[in-house]
């Protein structure tokens, strides 16, 4: 009897337990199906067939227009555009002829770049070129536009004392333009820190951008530098001139790095900052993940177009649909990585990594869900998903990009019989090979095999601020500045 009793024990233990791994196994089944579920809902909604990106065109090729018009009437107020359209008069751009020893200053943030190289000329290379990044104090960024400029010039002068010059150069009796261009910080860090100077809207001929070009030019007399800016500019244009110097069918610049912006020559051989991270349509690609982050930011409702395609955002856009899964799936395990609740802990750099991952395993993801979420107990299946979501977001991004780049040339009339240079700057388009990639196979698509060969875009030259050498070159030769 003992036995019996012993042996239906044994037997309904068995069938509880096989009772419980069904159970396990059709939870884990439903979870996987809710993942794919929300993974295709995804794609469905950030898709850009080339009908939608078209729309896109359309719709960029009307605000500019807007923009323009604004501007031209000398309305400051830019509320009934999405586009900013800033109108720099730089001329004349560099032509490539531009030789002797040039400086050039990039502000970006917190730090800020001073370059020096000497140009060639025509056909000839770039030599000397010295670059020094320098970080500035805390109470120097919380301090007047007056002392930040007076920290700039000191270095400025230690720079130049520090590298020398030749005899040549020294010798030098008419002073030199020094090129300035601005990087703008990305509003969600500028914000934290609390900036005392606005750069958003700053263009050469507001009273704003005059009375900043008269600061810096004091602050340079005060320490002894014989040279004198002749604007503020974005640095879009400073990539523009660059693109000038190498070849001069460039007519637009593009930077795609942690923020966005674009810079063209319109007919008039006005440069035209266009500010194009504040796009928006009804036609983008909106997510609720997008809404999330939108709301969430410190700009909610503006620079649209900035957080779909700009590096500082694509990694957070993944790390919200990643947070999603875990949450409604457990595809990262019963509990909720905590790390991967915390806004921007996924940077564009690990993004990309992710996502160019080719191993078989995909090992490159596994080593950066435990360095950045703490998540180690990830397979190979999950990883794939989280590489296919990398990909739904870069591929998003740039092909928006390259719509902007089409939209552009649309504005000026050069897609049929014009040869079009675009260039552009930025880590994004540098690093991120697949999203390059991207990038130009949606220009592609968009205008076809013939009229695509009118398009060339490519790569910047000399790096980011390097533009300021070649703004301060053309404004020096071609305003009776003798050459260094």
């Amino acid at each position: 009897m003992r036995k019996e009793v012993v042996v239906v024990v044994a037997v309904a233990a068995v069938v509880g337990a096989a009772v419980v791994v069904r159970q396990w196994k059709r939870r884990r089944e439903r979870r996987w199906r809710q993942t794919q579920r929300i993974l295709r809902k995804f794609a469905r909604e950030c898709a850009t067939p080339v009908p939608k990106l078209w729309h896109v065109v359309n719709d960029l090729v009307l605000e500019m227009q807007s923009g323009l018009i604004a501007s031209s009437i000398g309305d400051e107020d830019h509320d009934q555009t999405n586009l900013a359209m800033l109108v720099s008069y730089i001329n004349p751009l560099p032509t490539g002829d531009e030789k002797g020893l040039y400086y050039g200053v990039n502000l970006r943030g917190d730090n800020f770049l001073i370059l020096r190289a000497r140009l060639g000329g025509k056909n000839e290379s770039i030599s000397e070129l010295q670059r020094e990044e320098i970080s500035i104090p805390s109470d120097v960024m919380a301090a007047s536009s007056k002392e930040l400029f007076d920290f700039i010039a000191l270095r400025l002068s230690v720079f130049i004392s520090t590298h020398g010059e030749s005899t040549e150069d020294a010798a030098s009796t008419r002073q030199r333009k020094l090129g300035f261009t601005i990087s703008y910080p990305v509003d969600q860090i500028a914000d934290s820190r609390g900036k005392a100077i606005k750069w958003k809207n700053l263009t050469v001929d507001d009273t704003v951008g005059k009375e900043l070009v008269s600061d810096m030019n004091q602050a340079l007399e005060k320490h002894g530098v014989d040279m004198s800016v002749f604007a503020l500019v974005d640095e879009a244009i400073g990539d523009l001139a660059g693109g000038r110097y190498y070849k001069k069918e460039t007519f637009a610049a593009i930077t795609l790095g942690m923020g966005t912006n674009a810079a063209y020559v319109e007919s008039a051989q006005a440069v035209i900052n266009m500010k194009w991270g504040g796009f928006a349509s009804s036609h983008l690609p909106i997510t609720e993940f997008d809404i999330s982050l939108d709301a969430e930011s410190s700009n909610p409702g503006s620079q649209i177009f900035e957080k779909l395609i700009s590096g500082m955002y694509l990694g957070e856009v993944v790390r919200r649909v990643l947070l999603k899964m875990a949450k409604e799936t457990a595809i990262f395990g019963e509990t909720v990585p905590p790390k991967l609740a915390v806004h921007y802990m996924l940077r564009s750099p690990d993004m990309a990594a992710m996502h160019q991952d080719t191993s078989e395993d995909h090992e490159v993801v596994d080593e950066k869900l435990k360095e950045l979420f703490g998540i180690t107990n990830s397979t190979p299946k999950v990883r794939e998903v989280v590489a296919e979501v990398c990909d739904i977001v870069a591929e998003r991004g740039a092909r928006l990009a390259g719509a902007g780049i089409v939209g552009i040339i649309k504005k000026l009339g050069r897609i049929a019989n014009k040869r079009s240079v675009v260039t552009v700057e930025g880590g994004l388009y540098e690093h991120y090979r697949v999203f390059r990639n991207y990038l130009h196979s949606s220009v592609w698509e968009m205008l076809g095999n013939e009229l695509s060969d009118n398009v060339i875009i490519e790569h910047s030259h000399g790096g980011s601020g390097a533009g300021s050498l070649f703004l301060a070159a053309s404004q020096t030769q071609n305003a009776d500045f003798p050459s260094s």
